[in-house]
């Protein structure tokens, strides 16, 4: 489903496809296991290749997010499409994630 690269300040996880009720649980598991294992300052979750998200999907960002502050550690979205955007935008997350716009970041 998604593929992780790490260096030693930065860990990428790159889901692709959906991020639904469907698969939810196992990408929050990806989430909080890359949080709790790695010693990165910086979590970065590359949306470029989601095609589709839903609340299912959103909560388990939203629950990673909580995570990361707790831990200390950063945490961001970068290449959101427009569709996915607006989602962020409707439940106004988008004040709440730092979102950069490509992989300028790494």
């Amino acid at each position: 489903m998604q593929a992780v690269v790490n260096n030693p300040k930065i860990t990428v996880i790159r889901p692709q496809g959906s991020l639904n009720a469907a698969n939810a649980l196992e990408f929050e598991r990806d989430l909080t296991t890359a949080l709790a294992q790695n010693r990165s300052s910086c979590l970065v979750v590359d949306l470029e290749q989601v095609e589709a998200l839903d609340c299912a999907g959103l909560l388990a960002l939203v629950s990673a997010l909580k995570l990361a502050q707790s831990l200390g550690r950063r945490f961001s979205l970068c290449s959101v499409s427009p569709s996915i955007r607006i989602i962020f935008e409707l439940t106004q997350l988008d004040r709440v994630f730092e979102i950069f716009e490509g992989t300028a970041l790494f």
